[in-house]
């Protein structure tokens, strides 16, 4: 089995963190993970917005009342963004950049977990992507797809499990 498999099967949604910082290092590898990550037409369509201020992570925990607040325990937030005015793909290229900086993540043994934000809801009135907007002067057109939060594992999870992969949903040549 590669390496990169392994990664694959180790990474899982983290939730809980030690409360240790990341070292300034470790938070420059994840963000240039994300920089490293393939664009539609090489557009660089997405920003990301690192937050590491404890106040502010409370605060951009509470973007998704009910599904959020392990980001205000987390050492590190990036706020992924994509801009649809530079590419029809920006959703895509985005969501490409937030998994590539999970994986480094976790090949580093830090924690992560995406928020999903674009189309969610902090209130009746207010998207979670307006909450977040408000929150760290995002300015237009930018959108955001979603928070990934970062620290050190409180507990490692069990791996994922090859031999249970739902196989029935690939399909050979045709339906």
């Amino acid at each position: 089995m590669s390496n990169f498999q392994n990664l694959l099967i180790r990474r899982r949604s983290i939730r809980k963190f030690t409360g240790e910082l990341l070292s300034p290092e470790e938070i420059r590898v994840i963000i240039e993970a994300g920089l490293l990550s393939p664009t539609s037409k090489n557009s660089h369509s997405w920003e990301f917005i690192a937050v590491e201020e404890k106040e502010t992570l409370v605060k951009l925990s509470l973007c998704k009342p009910k599904s959020a607040s392990f980001i205000g325990d987390a050492a590190l937030a990036v706020v992924v963004l994509a801009n649809p005015l530079v590419s029809v793909a920006s959703v895509e290229d985005a969501s490409i950049a937030a998994i590539n900086m999970q994986l480094q993540a976790e090949e580093l043994e830090i924690g992560s977990c995406w928020v999903q934000v674009r189309n969610r809801n902090y209130s009746d009135n207010i998207t979670a992507g307006e909450y977040i907007n408000d929150l760290l002067d995002i300015p237009m057109p930018l959108e955001v797809l979603c928070v990934i939060a970062f620290g050190k594992k409180e507990k490692e999870r069990t791996p994922a499990n090859p031999d249970n992969l739902p196989w029935e949903k690939v399909h050979i040549e045709k339906y």
